[in-house]
């Protein structure tokens, strides 16, 4: 798909087909696309944890309690280790959250690529999935996203409501 399209279709999906898992190259090349994202030093401080059998979903689902969450198939978490990550030196700035934000950005672009649907989740209850999960100290975890193909009849397409490029560019 051309990637200009690709940007402009895709929306956050709140439909998923809880009977349609992804098959595992799909995920893979997923999961791939986050791998190549780049990140600061190129330190790559993340680790991508796949949600999908029974008894983790069971764990993990309460952090976010929409009954559209509940039906994903997958859930996808990304974390990050803040001692691996890079610091810039002049005022400390960790770079662990914008490394993050461009992995994501690569996986649910990917994932749109695959015709699987996600939706960018930060509202989530920390400790609620900080508990489910084995983490080390310096871990955090940065966002989450279901993974799923839409139900059939699903994926209503929303018209997106941006900015004009007028009101958002400066060019000096």
């Amino acid at each position: 798909m051309d990637f200009n399209k690709l940007i402009e279709n895709r929306v956050s999906l709140r439909d998923y087909d809880p009977n349609r898992p992804l098959d595992n190259a799909v995920l893979m090349r997923i999961l791939n696309a986050g791998r190549l994202a780049p990140s600061a030093a190129n330190k790559q401080p993340w680790k991508f944890l796949v949600i999908s059998s029974k008894e983790m979903l069971d764990k993990v689902r309460p952090c976010y309690n929409k009954s559209w969450f509940a039906d994903a198939p997958n859930i996808l978490i990304l974390v990050g280790d803040k001692a691996k990550s890079w610091i810039r030196q002049s005022d400390n700035y960790n770079s662990i959250e914008t490394d993050l934000t461009i992995a994501m950005d690569h996986i649910i672009l990917s994932a749109e690529n695959e015709g699987v649907g996600t939706c960018w989740i930060a509202a989530f209850d920390y400790k609620i999935l900080r508990q489910a999960l084995t983490l080390k100290e310096n871990e955090c975890i940065f966002s989450i996203t279901p993974l799923g193909y839409p139900k059939k009849g699903g994926n209503k397409k929303i018209e997106k409501r941006r900015k004009s490029l007028e009101n958002i560019v400066a060019i000096l």
